[in-house]
C-alpha cells in the first residue's frame, strides 16, 4: 500500500480538486444537461465524462500520449475531432435557443419533462473527455510527477485517475443537485432560451479556441 498512499498523494489530491471545481467544459456540460433532463442526465453525463480519465490514464502509462506529442498530424487529428464535437454540442444550444424553446426541466408547478434516452448524456459526457486532447496533454504531464520508477505505472495511473474520478463526481454531481433544484426558474421560456444560448456560445468559444491550439513541438 506504500506505493498507492505515499507523501505526494496529498498534492495530488489538492491539485486535482482545484483543477476539478474549476469551471471548463464539463462543468458546462453537465449543468447543460441537468437543466436539459434532470437531475438523472446530469449525473449520468458526470459519470461517463469521469469515466473517460481511466482511458486518459491508460493511455498516459502506456506511452501512446508520448506518440501524440511527439506526432503533429496526431494531435491535430485529435484536436480537431474533439474541437467539431464541442462546436457540435453548442449549435445544437444555440439552435434551441433560437428557436426559443424552453429547457426540458421539471417546473415547480408539476410540469412532465421530456426524458431523453439514457445513452444520450453518457454519450455526450465520455465523448466530449475522450476526444479532448488537452486532457491527454495534462494527464502525460501531470501523472508521472505521481509515479516513482519502481511504481506499477499502469496500475498507479488508474489509481490516481480513480481519485480524479472520485473528487470530480462529487463536484459535478453538486453541481447538477444545484441546478435540479432551481428548475422553477430554468423552467421559464425566458430564462430557459437565455440559458442555452449562453452554453451554447461558451461551447463553441471552447471548440474553436481547441482548434486553434497548437500543436507541442
Amino acid at each position: 500500500m506504500e506505493a498507492w498512499i505515499d507523501a505526494q498523494l496529498l498534492g495530488f489530491v489538492v491539485a486535482i480538486t482545484l483543477l476539478s471545481v474549476t469551471p471548463g467544459v464539463d462543468t458546462l456540460l453537465v449543468i447543460r444537461n441537468t437543466a436539459r433532463g434532470g437531475l438523472r442526465d446530469g449525473v449520468l453525463t458526470s459519470l461517463a465524462i469521469c469515466s473517460g480519465l481511466f482511458v486518459h490514464a491508460t493511455i498516459s502509462a502506456l506511452g501512446v500520449s508520448l506518440i501524440l506529442l511527439q506526432s503533429a498530424w496526431a494531435f491535430s487529428a485529435l484536436k480537431l475531432i474533439g474541437a467539431c464535437y464541442l462546436a457540435w454540442l453548442g449549435v445544437t444550444s444555440l439552435r434551441q435557443a433560437w428557436a426559443g424553446k424552453g429547457l426540458a426541466v421539471s417546473a415547480a408547478s408539476g410540469a412532465r419533462r421530456q426524458r431523453v434516452s439514457a445513452w444520450r448524456p453518457l454519450r455526450e459526457g465520455l465523448l466530449s473527455n475522450v476526444l479532448n486532447p488537452k486532457t491527454v496533454v495534462f494527464y502525460m504531464a501531470f501523472l508521472p510527477q505521481f509515479i516513482a520508477p519502481t511504481d506499477p505505472a499502469l496500475l498507479k495511473s488508474l489509481w490516481l485517475a480513480g481519485i480524479h474520478f472520485v473528487i470530480a463526481n462529487l463536484w459535478q454531481i453538486l453541481v447538477a443537485v444545484l441546478v435540479g433544484s432551481a428548475s422553477h426558474w430554468l423552467a421559464r421560456p425566458a430564462f430557459s432560451r437565455v440559458l442555452n444560448g449562453l452554453t451554447g456560445g461558451v461551447l463553441v468559444a471552447f471548440g474553436v479556441k481547441l482548434a486553434l491550439t497548437r500543436a507541442p513541438s
